[in-house]
């Protein structure tokens, strides 16, 4: 499927970065600096980050915002911060999504919110994105919490895969400091770049023709929906200060409006 896809200019996408990234003690006093610029966020669960009164303030600070919000999900690992892989089967997984998604909704709908996607953090993400079996018991997972709910992966054929046999909205999500292959998937091995200017190349290149630089020297056509922009870059703020200037970002079922008819 990959190699169908097409060059084009990319007239609209989504700028996401995570919230609520903090749990007891352990605080995150920078995650806010991006909120001013993005145009949805992935609330976390309580999992991998995010204690009740964390994620209470989150979902707060998103709505006087008028930010689209999401469940960002991750393994059971508050010490390794979601980043230490699990092998579980798939009633375990499916579990533990359907468990941080609804404990998220029901606490967004106590302030009169909705939650419109679903965002994997740290190892699940990485998970997903090369195992197409945990990419679709997530999906699977996400569908039973609401059919309405937006998959939010790492761009490439997994996603796109999982979106066409399960029938769910996904978005493709792309990083500028983060090292592709010549099959548009990420390098996780390789170092993140935090070089504003060639991020910005990046993003001008991606708008235009639906590319990224791959390790090989090349760029890759891949799909973009959405930009995850991390609060654990030194340049992040500086980074999509600088992208608002290229586009500016709307949100993803926004996009999904304006191709229907229902918004101009």
């Amino acid at each position: 499927m990959q190699n169908v896809l097409e060059r084009k200019a990319i007239k609209t996408i989504d700028f996401n970065c995570d919230l609520a990234q903090s749990f007891g003690i352990y605080k995150n006093s920078s995650e806010t600096r991006l909120l001013d610029y993005v145009s949805s966020v992935n609330i976390s669960c309580g999992f991998h980050a995010g204690d009740p009164l964390t994620i209470k303030e989150a979902l707060l600070q998103a709505k006087e915002k008028n930010i689209v919000v999401g469940a960002h999900i991750g393994f059971d690992d508050i010490q390794g911060f979601g980043y230490r892989q699990m092998d579980l089967d798939n009633d375990e997984l499916e579990a533990l999504v359907m468990y941080q998604v609804g404990a998220i909704m029901t606490f967004a709908k106590a302030y009169n919110m909705e939650i419109e996607h679903v965002r994997p953090h740290g190892a699940m993400y990485r998970q997903a994105s090369s195992d197409l079996e945990v990419s679709r018991t997530i999906a699977k997972a996400i569908k039973k919490c609401s059919k309405w709910l937006v998959y939010y992966g790492a761009t490439g054929e997994n996603l796109a895969t999982v979106a066409e046999e399960e029938n769910i909205q996904v978005a493709h999500e792309v990083h500028l400091e983060k090292i592709y292959d010549t099959e548009g998937n990420i390098d996780f091995s390789a170092r993140d770049l935090e070089n504003t200017d060639i991020s910005m190349q990046r993003l001008k290149d991606l708008l235009q023709n639906s590319q990224v630089t791959n390790n090989a020297g090349g760029k890759t056509i891949v799909r973009a929906d959405s930009i995850h922009f991390s609060n654990k870059l030194s340049n992040a703020k500086d980074l999509i200060i600088r992208a608002r200037e290229f586009i500016e970002p709307l949100p993803y079922n926004y996009k999904n409006a304006q191709k229907s008819g229902w918004v101009e």
